[in-house]
């Protein structure tokens, strides 16, 4: 099937000028144009921009993608660098949900802290309160 870019910003949440921004800077080619000018986009690039967000969430640069989407052009010959390049990949976001979940776990013993001391009006009650309940290890 084919989309307008009107469509495709529609469809992905993404606004028209990024969505050109994408086609050039290199992220998307296989994009197809009318004699007029004008991009058509197929299911395959919707994917590719699906991918896109996905590596862009991950933490990935442009140019890092577009090195991605230029060892997708060259074919099967490049399919152990795109395994090493999902591999690292992979590892780094490992690295950061660890680090979130360090994060999320510091920030909800603080919150009970704060809930502690919102509830007795005092950090120091809270303090023995907080300490009595979760332990030392917590504090």
């Amino acid at each position: 099937m084919n989309y307008t870019i009107k469509k495709v910003s529609e469809m992905t949440g993404l606004s028209i000028p990024t969505i050109r921004y994408y086609d050039k800077e290199g992220l998307l080619p296989d994009l197809q144009r009318k004699e007029s000018g004008y991009r058509i986009f197929s299911d395959r690039d919707l994917e590719a921009i699906d991918l896109i967000g996905c590596f862009k969430e991950s933490g990935l640069t442009i140019r890092e993608i577009r090195h991605f989407m230029s060892l997708v052009r060259q074919g099967d010959v490049t399919l152990s660098e795109r395994l090493a390049f999902f591999q690292t990949n992979v590892a780094r976001l490992e690295e950061k949900l660890a680090a979130v979940q360090n994060a999320l776990e510091h920030s909800r013993r603080t919150l009970a802290f704060y809930e502690i001391a919102a509830k007795t009006g005092s950090e120091e009650t809270a303090k023995d309160l907080y300490l009595a309940r979760y332990g030392e290890e917590n504090g």
